[in-house]
């Protein structure tokens, strides 16, 4: 069924300075704190509801009725709810401070009392993807059933590659020790990494941030020193995803798994067909899309190539600015109020009830999510805000997930959670209603070339990067089969999909192959990048849709919000007339993006 452990999507004193006063969590509505009774008194509960849920249902599912199955699963959510609040408690306490080590032990020990605690629950989804097809179809036909079959369809679509159970609970007993020691020596590793910049010591986020710096001088610095951490360091990367790897392929070869990738589009819902006519339209409109818009680029920046320093680099006639948090908070909630008031009203809890964790601090996690707890709580969302422009958009990004998961909360514990493939439509969404708000706003065709510019260097990221990872994760899966791969086997997989993608406006200096080391999603959700250019594939076209014809628009959106994970991606988009399976669907979305370069490239002929 679901992780405990659901992806964060991070104490310190109140953070105020050049961005302005910005806000910390607030986790009381989890827990008190890290010592509370509470929490105590929830392990505890945890403990005993675990062992008599299996000692009452255990070699007895096939045989309950419609009433009898509903209590059941009434049961089990709640089991869902009281450990995915003390995971996320844990959870988040230890991103806000990855170096802490009494937070490091409450994640830890949480993590290893609930992996015990929930053992005797492995026979659960086992037993129940036993049950006949004729049975399961005639109890899940009843009215009181019914809004549950979507997550337990979903489950038995993992029948043919389930194990005995008893190899079931070696594996669920073993995790602890397995994938999620290494996500969390991953985690710590980066978040203690130091780089030397100009005289400053910064965090890999703060070094990774100036690669979009106005000053050249400093972008190439801090990717020489990015390179230069990161091959101290590349050793150990590299046995952390030679380890993930191989784990990965003795557990899909026992699952019979037909590819590394399956598993995943398994817990997407998604078809492997419908991922590949995405990967393959992305791949062919490389040259349209990434290829030009480099060349574009570098003309701007006076260049016959660019270094890979000047792939994010500000226009030249962009100014220097930091927006401060109040303007980054206007901005994205006169986007949101103008699309409709009630994404305004769902977004403005975050901001005045400690929902946000905005401040890049030492020992804080890098990049930014937003982390739905439990249906009964909130999301919180976790950025490390630095008043770059791309930071307002990363702000409407995670709010998007944080309005997403607080309309699908109603869904209750198991429906809730969406599939990765849509769970970026409201935080790309988001993104989009924030640019055409600025975009409206522009004075001057410079002013709009540099907003145009900005968005499509977005979009390139979201699509043709995250495609290029796919590729590149693809690859490197494949090849660890053949057995351990060297940190060098490693960089020439990152760099045979990096030349691919970028085009030939770029050289690439030494070093730069091994930035494929810092990047979370390879660790922590194999496969997972491929969602971001659906989402955004889904999103342009969705939004071509809501300016083809508004009208009802705002109702059929917050209609898919609110169901959350339970319907299909067909059933989501067809209100819309939109169908991902058909491949003029994601040309559709690319085409968008196309349309941007042509208007970029229309106002050099101008």
């Amino acid at each position: 069924m679901t992780s405990h452990t659901k992806r964060p999507v991070f104490d310190s004193n109140n953070n105020s300075g050049a961005f302005g006063a910005l806000p910390e969590w607030d986790l009381t509505d989890l827990y008190p704190a890290h010592d509370a009774p509470q929490l105590t008194e929830d392990m505890n509960w945890l403990e005993a509801e675990c062992a008599a849920f299996a000692c009452d249902y255990a070699g007895k599912l096939a045989d309950l009725d419609a009433a009898a199955m509903l209590r059941c699963i009434h049961r089990y959510e709640a089991i869902e709810n009281r450990a995915g609040r003390v995971m996320s408690f844990a959870g988040l306490r230890y991103y806000q401070n990855t170096v802490d080590p009494e937070r490091a032990k409450l994640m830890a020990d949480a993590q290893d009392r609930i992996t015990t605690y929930t053992t005797p629950l492995v026979f659960f989804s086992l037993e129940f993807n036993r049950i006949s097809d004729d049975t399961y179809a005639t109890l899940f036909a009843s009215d009181a059933l019914q809004r549950y079959k979507p997550v337990f369809d979903r489950m038995r679509a993992m029948k043919p590659h389930q194990l005995s159970d008893e190899l079931e609970r070696f594996l669920h007993d073993q995790s602890t020790v397995g994938s999620a020691a290494w996500n969390r020596l991953f985690d710590e590793t980066t978040a203690a990494l130091e780089f030397e910049v100009h005289g400053e010591t910064l965090s890999l986020e703060a070094a990774t941030t100036l690669l979009s710096d106005h000053d050249r001088t400093k972008r190439e610095a801090a990717a020489r020193e990015v390179a230069r951490v990161l091959g101290q360091n590349i050793k150990l990367f590299s046995r952390v995803h030679n380890t993930l790897a191989k784990e990965k392929e003795i557990e899909d070869r026992w699952r019979k798994m037909p590819s590394a990738q399956a598993g995943r589009h398994l817990s997407n819902h998604v078809e492997p067909e419908v991922v590949q006519a995405l990967r393959d339209a992305v791949v062919a409109a490389y040259p349209d899309l990434s290829h030009r818009y480099y060349k574009l680029k570098a003309k701007w920046l006076g260049m016959d190539t660019m270094q890979i320093w000047d792939r994010n680099a500000p226009l030249p006639t962009e100014s220097p600015r930091t927006i401060d948090w109040d303007e980054a908070r206007e901005t994205v909630m006169e986007a949101y109020g103008a699309f409709d008031p009630r994404m305004a009203d769902l977004a403005a809890p975050f901001f005045d009830k400690g929902w946000i964790d905005a401040a890049a601090k030492p020992g804080k996690a890098p990049g930014a999510f937003a982390h739905p707890t439990v249906t009964t709580v909130h999301p919180y969302v976790m950025l490390n805000y630095l008043g770059k422009p791309r930071d307002v958009m990363t702000l409407a990004h995670e709010l998007g997930h944080g309005v997403h998961q607080t309309l699908a909360a109603t869904q209750g514990e198991l429906l809730a959670d969406t599939p990765l493939t849509l769970a970026e439509t409201a935080s790309v969404f988001g993104e989009m209603l924030t640019f055409r708000k600025m975009l409206e706003k522009a004075q001057t065709p410079t002013e709009r070339k540099v907003l145009l510019a900005g968005k499509v260097e977005d979009m390139i990221n979201t699509v043709v990067r995250q495609i290029a990872f796919y590729d590149f994760e693809c690859k490197l899966h494949a090849a660890r089969r053949e057995g351990e791969l060297t940190p060098d086997q490693i960089n020439e997989i990152w760099m045979s999909v990096q030349g691919e993608s970028l085009g030939p406006a770029f050289e690439f200096m030494d070093g730069y192959e091994t930035f494929w080391a810092y990047i979370p999603h390879f660790v922590h959700t194999p496969f997972y990048v491929y969602a971001y250019a659906f989402g955004d594939g889904l999103v342009n076209a969705l939004y071509a849709t809501y300016e083809a014809n508004p009208d009802g628009f705002q109702e059929k959106y917050f209609d898919m919000l609110k169901a959350g994970g339970s319907k299909h991606h067909t059933e989501l988009l067809a209100p819309f007339g939109l169908d991902a399976s058909d491949p003029a669907f994601w040309n559709k979305g690319l085409s968008m993006i196309a349309g941007f370069i042509d208007e970029l490239e229309a106002m050099e002929e101008a």
